[in-house]
């Protein structure tokens, strides 16, 4: 059974690892599963994974960099993910690149995740039974009477 609270990496409340960082006011930074993931937006659509590559690289050793491309232009989409093996590298490469610029278009970078409220409550509505699945619908008789 899995309980309500949910740890990710041991960064469940403020003053834990990864918990004391905020993204948005009140909102603290979350760790991925393999690292610290930033998020840059605002990334121009001609802007090639070298030129984030190199933007990104000043700030520490780069993990994994996904720069998502759209099927039918082959353009870039606008954003791109940037992991970090740490915190510290991730938080450099915020408070150096934001505002910065890929292509003469500024960009916005912050921290791809942030946790949920305290308690693992996600605030969305009662839950319906103990396994938080819906009911199923009731049965209907098998024999029907006819008078």
């Amino acid at each position: 059974m899995q309980s309500e609270n949910m740890d990710v990496d041991g960064a469940s409340a403020p003053g834990v690892e990864g918990g004391d960082e905020e993204t948005l006011p009140g909102v603290p930074a979350g760790r991925s599963v393999e690292g610290w993931i930033v998020i840059a937006t605002n990334v121009h659509e001609e802007a090639s994974e070298e030129d984030v590559q190199d933007k990104f690289s000043d700030f520490g050793d780069i993990k994994n960099l996904h720069l998502n491309l759209d099927r039918r232009t082959g353009y870039v989409k606008g954003y791109a993910l940037v992991e970090y093996e740490t915190k510290e590298q991730a938080q450099a490469a915020i408070a150096g690149a934001n505002g910065s610029e890929i292509l003469e278009q500024k960009i916005t970078v912050d921290f791809a995740f942030a946790q949920g409220p305290p308690g693992g409550k996600t605030g969305g509505g009662a839950r319906r039974n103990a396994r938080g699945r819906s009911a199923s619908p009731g049965r209907k008789p098998l024999v029907t009477r006819i008078d």
